[in-house]
């Protein structure tokens, strides 16, 4: 049998201290606590831990100290904050640190239920999330559920938003998503792609133009910005935008106003913007890439979206969605996809995140011709024919060793601590069973 699950808990007011090991120990969890950051970042060196639960306020530190701690001591253990209700913004700064998930205080104790369970695989969250008028998020991995409780929270406000991470992760998903959840739901959502317009033209595209601004220019145009009044304009891979036309967003953001191309008015813009890329504003900041000023404004709830690869786990769901949508899209017959067909696709690394994934299963769809769909009959329509080096050389290895990560180590020859670290990055937490 398994040993307990290790959670650490640090929190400086006692009595929820107590109520929180009290639960957790009920519910078959081994449970250490700290009541300030010195103790906490002492037992985070001398134990080794499964989860870890830090308020953001302590007496003598903060949790950002513990998270800090953590990520040195721990590896990639995740950690959870505890907030403050109404203090969502230190939330997200700290998952921009490291942390994994938030929980508000006060706490309510099934919901630190269901939170602890996802994090240690054996939560049972739902696989969809469907707002209203808007395509559902398919996925139950604890990152992907940790993005969509900050999405939940930030979509009732005007904020903007800033959606991160790689090509194909979902952003202009989120993006619908936001709009749906929003007051502002009833207007229109407008989605601009800013890697896809010429230079010349992204100007005119955003905020329109004039009659007789240039030539050809018959007649006044309305740009994206003026058609989305009332609703959300998406600006997607906002950091292909050049300097001039950054800084004429920055005046939207700061101003709400803008000017038609060859007008001498202000315009006032009313349209919540959600802003996305799959590349590094900060760096891009200090290559001078990209404006400071419209970094800070974009960077007001930014939310990170987790490469598939990192969620792999969720593999089964998004086929089990996707398969059926594409062969009604197609007008064919749905296939069913195999055990071992899934198992493969699961240990794909897919750089093109879900996107490649649909890529792959709109293949399968159209050779499939309604039957099952088996390994054998992915491989070819794989780019690489076999599954990702790494993440099955994981594999091989924990099946091998019925789960046994020190014997796994040994084969693989790294540190217990590495193998530790690689598991959790290829979601391999638990596989083929969970032993210490």
């Amino acid at each position: 049998m398994s040993e307990r699950r290790q959670i650490f808990i640090v929190e400086d007011r006692a009595s929820l201290r107590r109520l929180m090991r009290r639960a957790l120990e009920q519910e078959g969890y081994a449970v250490t606590t700290a009541s300030n950051a010195t103790d906490g970042i002492r037992l985070l060196t001398e134990n080794r831990f499964d989860l870890v639960l830090t308020d953001l306020k302590l007496g003598d530190g903060t949790g950002i100290e513990v998270l800090a701690a953590s990520r040195e001591h721990q590896g990639t253990v995740p950690v959870v904050v505890l907030t403050a209700f109404g203090t969502i913004t230190a939330a997200v700064e700290a998952m921009k640190l490291g942390a994994v998930d938030f929980l508000e205080k006060p706490l309510e104790i099934d919901e630190l239920f269901e939170l602890v369970r996802s994090h240690l695989g054996t939560g049972a969250s739902v696989a969809r999330f469907e707002p209203p008028g808007a395509p559902p998020i398919v996925g139950r991995h604890p990152r992907l559920a940790a993005a969509l409780r900050l999405l939940e929270k930030v979509a009732a406000t005007g904020s903007t938003v800033l959606l991160t991470g790689e090509s194909g992760t979902g952003k202009e998903l989120f993006a619908r998503a936001v709009h749906a959840l929003s007051p502002r739901s009833a207007g229109r959502f407008l989605a601009v792609n800013c890697a896809a317009i010429p230079e010349a033209l992204m100007e005119n595209e955003l905020f329109g133009h004039e009659k007789g601004a240039f030539t050809g220019a018959s007649r006044r145009q309305r740009g994206r910005f003026e058609l989305a009044a009332g609703g959300t304009i998406f600006l997607d891979e906002i950091g292909e935008l050049k300097l001039e036309v950054q800084g004429k967003v920055l005046r939207v953001l700061e101003e709400r106003t803008f000017e038609r191309v060859g007008g001498g008015l202000s315009q006032t813009a009313d349209a919540r913007v959600v802003a996305a890329t799959n590349r590094d504003l900060r760096t891009m900041v200090e290559s001078g890439e990209f404006r400071q000023d419209l970094f800070y404004r974009l960077d007001v709830f930014p939310i990170a979206l987790p490469p598939l690869r990192e969620r792999a786990s969720d593999v089964p769901h998004l086929v089990h969605h996707l398969v059926p949508e594409i062969a009604e899209r197609l007008g064919l017959a749905s296939p069913e996809i195999s055990p071992g067909g899934l198992e493969l696709l699961e240990a794909q690394s897919w750089p093109g995140n879900v996107r490649q994934l649909a890529n792959v299963l709109e293949r399968a769809v159209i050779v499939g011709e309604g039957q099952m769909v088996r390994s054998r009959d992915l491989r070819p329509l794989l780019e690489s024919g076999a599954p990702s080096s790494e993440r099955q050389r994981l594999r091989d290895a924990l099946t091998e060793t019925g789960g046994d990560k020190r014997r796994a180590a040994e084969i693989l020859g790294v540190s217990y601590r590495t193998l530790q670290r690689r598991i959790r990055e290829f979601d391999l937490e638990g596989f083929p069973k969970y032993r210490d």
